[in-house]
C-alpha cells in the first residue's frame, strides 16, 4: 500500500465497516423484537399462533424497525448517483429466465448440504411454512412486500454506497449480504446466485423495478404456483405430501374419483414439465450469455482483490457474517441457548 493512498484505502474500509455494522443493527433488531413480540403473544396462543400472526411478527418489526434502524448507521456511507438506463424485453427475460437453474440447483444444493451438516435431522421450515399458509398471505408477504424491502435494501442502498470501489465488489457483496441475510442454509445458495442476477441487473440499470419484478416473479413461483398446484393436487391435504404419509400411489387413487384433485394433479404435472423447460432454457442462455456481461472501473476502483478484502474481511461484515451463521445453525437446531 503506497503511502499517499493510505487515507482513501482507509476511508474506503470504513465504509465497508460501516455497511456490516449497519446490516448487525438491522438483523439484532429485527431478530430481538420477533424474540420479544414472541414471547409477549404466546399466552394468547397456546396452540400456537396462526400463520398470518407469524408472517406479520416476522415482516413488521423487520420492516418498520430494524431496516430504518440498520439504515441510520448505512447512510453514514454517501451514495454514488448513477444514470438510470433501460434494461430493454430482450436482456430482461433473458435474466430472468436465468434465474431459474440458479434457483433449482442452489435449492438441491442447500437440501444437501443442510441434510449432511445435521445428519438428516433439518428440515426446511421457511418452505414448509410458505406451503401451508394462506396464499392471500403468501401474496401479500412473500410475492409483495420481501422483494420490495429486500431490493431498496440489498441493491439499491448497499450497491449505491459500494459501487464507487468497484463493479464486481459491489455485486457479490450485495449477493452474499442478503443471502445471509435469509439465515437458512437451504436459502443460501439459490440467495446468492439469485442475487448476483438481481445485482447485476440494478448495476446496469440503476433503477430497481427490474430486480424487484424478477424477485416477485420467483417468489411467486415458490410460494403460489408451486404451494398451489399442490394444495390442488392433494385435495387440500399438503401437508401430508411435505411429509412423505401420503404415498403417489395414494394420490392417483384419490384422484381418479375427485375431478378437482385430478385437474390438480394435472396442473402439477405442467407446472414440473414448464419448469424443466425454464432450467434447461436458463441453463442455454446463461452459457451463451455470460461472456456478455459488461463491467465498468469507476473513478475510485479498488486494486483486484484488495477491494474483496476491505469488502468482507472489515470488522462490521465480518461480525454480521458470524452472526447470521449462528443464527442458521441455532435455526437448524445445531446449536442451542
Amino acid at each position: 500500500m503506497e503511502g499517499e493512498n493510505r487515507p482513501f484505502f482507509l476511508e474506503a474500509h470504513r465504509r465497508f465497516t460501516l455497511v456490516g455494522i449497519g446490516l448487525c443493527v438491522t438483523i439484532a433488531f429485527w431478530v430481538g423484537l420477533n424474540t420479544v413480540l414472541s414471547g409477549l403473544l404466546q399466552p394468547f396462543f397456546p396452540q400456537g399462533a396462526p400463520m398470518w400472526v407469524s408472517l406479520l411478527l416476522s415482516s413488521g418489526p423487520l420492516y418498520a424497525v430494524a431496516m430504518p434502524m440498520g439504515m441510520m448507521v448505512i447512510d453514514r456511507v454517501p451514495a454514488l448517483q448513477a444514470r438510470e438506463f433501460t434494461l430493454g424485453a430482450k436482456r430482461f427475460w433473458t435474466m430472468m429466465i436465468v434465474c431459474f437453474p440458479i434457483m433449482v440447483f442452489g435449492n438441491v444444493i442447500g437440501s444437501w448440504m443442510s441434510g449432511v451438516i445435521s445428519g438428516g435431522q433439518a428440515s426446511d421450515r421457511v418452505s414448509g411454512i410458505i406451503a401451508r399458509s394462506d396464499p392471500w398471505m403468501n401474496a401479500l408477504f412473500v410475492v409483495l412486500l420481501a422483494p420490495l424491502f429486500e431490493e431498496w435494501l440489498f441493491r439499491k442502498q448497499l450497491i449505491d454506497r459500494t459501487r464507487r470501489y468497484g463493479e464486481r465488489t459491489a455485486i457479490v457483496l450485495s449477493a452474499f449480504a442478503f443471502a445471509m441475510f435469509h439465515m437458512n442454509l437451504y436459502q443460501f445458495f439459490y440467495a446468492f446466485g439469485l442475487g448476483l442476477v438481481f445485482a447485476y441487473a440494478y448495476m446496469r440499470t440503476s433503477r430497481l423495478r427490474y430486480p424487484v419484478i424478477m424477485h416477485m416473479v420467483i417468489n411467486a413461483f415458490g410460494s403460489l404456483i408451486g404451494p398451489g398446484a399442490l394444495r390442488l393436487a392433494s385435495g387440500g391435504d399438503i401437508q401430508g405430501l411435505l411429509e412423505g404419509s401420503t404415498s403417489e400411489a395414494a394420490l392417483m387413487r384419490a384422484a381418479e374419483s375427485n375431478p378437482s384433485m385430478m385437474a390438480g394433479v394435472m396442473l402439477l404435472g405442467l407446472y414440473g414439465v414448464l419448469m424443466v423447460c425454464l432450467v434447461i432454457a436458463g441453463i442455454v442462455l446463461l452459457f451463451v450469455n455470460v461472456r456478455r456481461l459488461e463491467f465498468y472501473d469507476p473513478p475510485e476502483q479498488l486494486p483486484k482483490w484488495y477491494g474483496a478484502r476491505l469488502a468482507f474481511l472489515n470488522p462490521g461484515m465480518v461480525v454480521y457474517t458470524a452472526l447470521t451463521a449462528v443464527l442458521a445453525l441455532w435455526t437448524m437446531g445445531l446449536l442451542r441457548f
